[in-house]
């Protein structure tokens, strides 16, 4: 379940944050996500954190908090499972049936 929330995770950044010179394959589980990986910024953080929130039901609440769970794809992906695994196990069911 975690590899396919990352796959799904990295093409939510790549789709949401219209990064069309990226390809999703190039990013990297424990690269991060700011600064020197993929070089976003605080205006894509808050864009991320929406998508999550509505993607997945799970509420990042402080920027302290957002800093941590949006440090790689990785960590954020752990971060959705331990909140909101049924979430995760309902979008990868309904992509096994497609």
């Amino acid at each position: 379940m975690k590899e396919f929330l990352k796959d799904r995770l990295k093409h939510l950044i790549v789709e949401c944050l219209d990064l069309d010179d990226v390809e999703v394959s190039t990013i990297e589980d424990d690269a991060p996500i700011f600064g020197d990986g993929l070089g976003l910024d605080s205006i894509d953080a808050l864009e991320l954190v929406i998508q999550v929130e509505k993607q997945y039901g799970v509420k990042i609440k402080s920027s302290e908090e957002t800093k941590k769970a949006l440090s790689s794809v990785n960590v954020l992906a752990d971060y959705i499972l331990e909140r909101s695994p049924e979430r995760v196990a309902e979008e990868q069911a309904k992509a096994a049936q497609s």
